[in-house]
């Protein structure tokens, strides 16, 4: 995990929920999944429109 240990990640975690409060921390984790999945979606409707649209390539 980014070459990181249990230790260091178990101080990261501690200080964002010091930061951030036990309420937050659930609300983050849902927006950053929503993010990542929408930027996953585009960047699959981004090639699947390439691939499918000859007539830019005669241009």
């Amino acid at each position: 995990m980014f070459g990181l240990g249990w230790t260091e990640v178990g101080v990261i975690a501690i200080v964002a929920l010091l930061i951030f409060g036990p309420k937050k921390i659930p609300e983050l984790g849902s927006a950053l999944g929503k993010t990542l999945r929408g930027f996953k979606e585009e960047m699959n409707k981004t090639t699947t429109d390439e691939d499918s649209n000859p007539e830019e390539e005669e241009k």
